[in-house]
């Protein structure tokens, strides 16, 4: 089953935000965690939701941020302020990102783009939706094991989308939080993301893969339940092989990573489903792919 409006997945497991920007509630017995972070626009849908849900936001302990790209981190300065006592976790990398001023600068930029691109302007000033960077409190590795009260959140390094991106698995859920790492939700497809590394991103889906996983949830387009929350990871494996295959072939062919980028975006644009990521977004990733597999080609590491 495929969910992507905002509601509960399982009786623990609550989809927060927009279909193109989601933030997951994980609900312990007594101490809740948000997944992901999502971009500045989506805060007066989540601050209407918490409150359609009757969840006590006093119970929201920790906000892990899965990766720091500015799609996916957006929320966190509002809802830190929100709730003082909520412990912020993401990678050491992460970390690093999110306190470098370029960085910053570039995420408040984009946020600020949204913002007004969604015609919430007004709430801005009103919420303070700023981004002035993210104090990381608590720096997690690779086999970490957090406590969500009576669940477990474990920590998987997933470098390859980003170099600072984790994913989470909650074994009693049976459910992997890949956030991009996982790939993207394409439809019935994967959209392939591996930005930052090629090889790194395939290894960490093989590693993802080993997890038994009846729940994947991505924070773009929602999450994938029963048989399609089984298969979503060996399908973006399948993706990743045959996105290297497209990418390799027209390298060759063109000699040229803009004429490539071009081409291969036309053709994922064309087969994309409504309201997927903007062609600039798919533009630029497609880029950055084929700058990793031309390297390679070229024996550059």
């Amino acid at each position: 089953m495929v969910i992507e409006e905002p509601g509960y997945v399982t009786d623990r497991i609550l989809l927060l935000g927009r279909r193109e920007s989601c933030v997951y509630l994980l609900k312990g017995k007594n101490d809740y965690a948000i997944l992901g972070g999502g971009m500045a626009y989506i805060v007066p849908d989540l601050i209407s939701q918490l409150g359609r849900y009757e969840i006590d936001e006093s119970r929201i302990k920790r906000i892990i941020i899965l990766h720091s790209h500015f799609d996916h981190c957006g929320i966190v300065p509002f809802f830190k302020k929100r709730w003082p006592h909520v412990m912020v976790t993401a990678s050491a990398r992460a970390k690093e990102l999110l306190a470098t001023k370029k960085i910053i600068d570039n995420i408040e930029f984009l946020n600020q783009v949204l913002l007004m691109k969604h015609g919430i302007e007004d709430k801005v000033q009103e919420l303070d939706l700023s981004f002035t960077g993210v104090d990381v409190e608590e720096v997690v590795k690779d086999g970490d094991i957090l406590a969500c009260d009576n669940l477990s959140i474990e920590i998987i390094e997933a470098p390859g989308h980003s170099s600072c991106s984790i994913a989470v698995y909650v074994k009693e859920e049976k459910a992997m939080f890949a956030s991009d790492a996982g790939g993207i939700p394409f439809g019935d497809k994967v959209f392939t993301a591996a930005n930052s590394n090629f090889d790194k991103y395939v290894e960490s889906l093989n590693k993802m893969a080993r997890y038994e996983t009846d729940i994947h949830l991505a924070e773009h387009y929602g999450a994938r339940t029963g048989e399609d929350g089984r298969a979503f990871i060996q399908k973006s494996i399948i993706s990743a092989k045959e996105t290297r295959q497209i990418l390799e072939e027209s390298i060759a062919r063109t000699g040229d990573v803009k004429k490539s980028a071009k081409e291969i975006t036309d053709l994922l644009t064309k087969n994309a489903p409504t309201g997927f990521i903007p062609k600039e977004v798919i533009a630029l990733v497609t880029e950055q792919m084929l700058r990793y597999v031309s390297g390679q080609r070229s024996g550059v590491s």
